[in-house]
């Protein structure tokens, strides 16, 4: 949705002052890291692997929560739960709202480079 931020701003500007000239750098880990991460938990549902799911939704939702993607962490916070419960075929739509909102968490990233 146009005007609504799937960033927490304060979060992400007190890491861009953390992290000063190498945000730039964390974004472009976060981003490759995340492709990595979406392709388990796929895997994870697509196989019925609860294990796979639950392990890569937790490191998934770390490092959402640390770039202050709230939404995207509620995500993958659902999506572990799932694993744990052992309950990977019902995950399939919650696969598709993370990567709706990891699109978005991306593009807003990748804009705060420019």
């Amino acid at each position: 949705m146009p005007g609504i931020s799937h960033l927490d701003q304060t979060a992400t500007q007190e890491l861009r002052n953390i992290m000063g000239g190498d945000f730039g750098l964390l974004v472009q880990t976060f981003v490759r890291d995340s492709a990595q991460r979406i392709e388990a938990i796929r895997t994870g549902v697509n196989t019925g692997d609860a294990d796979v799911l639950r392990r890569a939704a937790h490191s998934f939702k770390g490092s959402a929560a640390n770039m202050g993607a709230p939404r995207l962490a509620d995500i993958c916070r659902a999506l572990e739960e799932l694993g744990r419960l052992g309950d990977p075929s019902s995950a399939y739509p919650l696969v598709d709202e993370l990567i709706i909102e990891y699109g978005a968490v991306e593009r807003e990233l990748t804009a705060l480079l420019r």
